[in-house]
C-alpha cells in the first residue's frame, strides 16, 4: 500500500531569532515568528506525513496553545509524527519539497536540508527532495514578509 500526503506552512519573518529552516540556521537578518522554532520545512513536511497517514496535523499533535512546544525542536517534531505513523505500520518512502522565499537565497543549503531531513527519518539523502524558488516579487513572500513551504509525502506499508 502507498499513501500520499501534502502539507503546507508558512511563517512571517520577525526580528531577533534565528531562521532554522530543516534544523539548519541559515544566516539571515531575521528568522521566523511561531511557538516553536517556526521551522517551516519541518512544519510541512510533518503535516505530509501525517497527511499521509490520516494522522491528523501538526497543530493537533504539537498544539501552540501547549507550552511543552514552546521553543520546541521542530525536528524533533517531525521525528516524533513520524515514528507516530511507522506505528500504524507506515514508513516514509520519498518527500518533495519546495521552499518558496524571495531571501534569503538558499541553493548552497539546499544538500544541507535534505541530509538533515533524511538522517532524523532514518531514509538517504536520495530519498529527499529540497528546492527553493521565489515568488516572482507577488504577495507576502513576494515581499520579503515571510517564508512558505510545500512538501509531499509519500508513505507505503511495511
Amino acid at each position: 500500500m502507498t499513501r500520499v500526503g501534502i502539507g503546507y506552512d508558512s511563517h512571517r519573518f520577525v526580528a531577533g531569532r534565528p531562521l532554522v529552516l530543516a534544523g539548519i540556521t541559515i544566516p539571515h537578518s531575521h528568522g521566523l515568528a511561531g511557538h516553536s522554532d517556526a521551522d517551516a520545512v519541518a512544519h510541512a513536511l510533518t503535516d505530509a506525513i501525517l497527511g499521509a497517514a490520516a494522522a491528523g496535523n501538526i497543530g493537533r499533535l504539537f498544539p501552540d496553545t501547549d507550552p511543552r512546544w514552546k521553543d520546541a525542536d521542530s525536528m524533533e517534531l517531525l521525528a516524533t509524527a513520524h515514528e507516530l505513523v511507522r506505528t500504524r505500520g507506515l514508513t516514509l518512502w520519498q518527500a518533495d519539497l519546495t521552499i518558496i522565499a524571495e531571501q534569503p537565497k538558499l541553493d548552497r543549503h539546499l544538500d544541507a536540508m535534505a541530509a538533515a531531513l533524511a538522517g532524523r527519518l532514518g531514509v538517504t539523502a536520495a530519498d529527499v527532495s529540497v528546492k527553493a524558488k521565489t515568488n516572482e516579487g507577488m504577495g507576502f513572500v513576494g515581499r520579503g514578509e515571510g517564508v512558505a513551504v510545500i512538501a509531499v509525502a509519500t508513505l507505503e506499508a511495511r
